[in-house]
């Protein structure tokens, strides 16, 4: 869904008054359904901490560095660019809950258990900032870079359109979910009952 509204609003600000543009980024440690608040409520209440699977990995800046992106697009951009924040390396969320248990001055499975729930419909082991068809280019940060613009078949809208329109409808979980697919046919569902419409 995230990828089709680029799209969205990529086509739209070519013809827009408006400069649209687009951030992409990771997880922003200490924002509103962050992991680490719920860890911290974990370790409190004496664990478990929980978990979804021991090789999940996930991207994160902290507050200052998202606003600080989003603040330097505004500037910068001038209407269809996607900006990229250099995130580093991806770290394991079991690697983050380890950190914070020994912080609170404990032992991970021993003082506080770290529990694996299993990975949720559609959540991914591995998360990507990029398309197989992007290139990214610098920008005047070092830390910032720009996707290069891609170029969308007019059919590409269309098909956006009729996904809203079929959306609006109330149609079925599983047509939309096939007509996104259509869209962003690089994107495969994981863990997800969705996996079906792949083949």
């Amino acid at each position: 869904s995230k990828r089709i509204a680029e799209i969205y609003v990529a086509n739209k600000a070519e013809t827009s008054k408006t400069q649209l543009i687009t951030t992409r980024f990771g997880n922003v440690l200490g924002s509103n359904g962050s992991v680490v608040p719920i860890f911290k409520k974990q370790i409190a209440r004496g664990g478990p901490v929980k978990v979804t699977h021991p090789e999940i990995t996930r991207f994160f800046m902290t507050i200052t560095e998202a606003c600080q992106l989003v603040l330097e697009a505004g500037a910068t951009g001038t209407g269809g660019e996607i900006y990229v924040f250099d995130m580093g390396e991806p770290v394991k969320i079991k690697d983050l809950a380890i950190s914070m248990i020994r912080l609170s001055g404990l032992v991970e499975n021993q003082d506080i258990q770290i529990e694996y729930s299993g990975l949720r419909p559609g959540e991914k082991l591995y998360e990507e900032l990029l398309t197989n068809n992007e290139n990214l280019k610098p920008s005047h940060n070092e830390l910032i870079y720009i996707a290069q613009k891609e170029s969308f078949p007019k059919g590409k809208m269309l098909e956006i359109d009729q996904l809203i329109k079929e959306a609006q409808e109330g149609k079925s979980n599983e047509i939309l979910v096939q007509q996104m697919k259509n869209i962003v046919p690089e994107f495969k569902s994981m863990n997800s009952i969705y996996e079906k419409l792949d083949l």
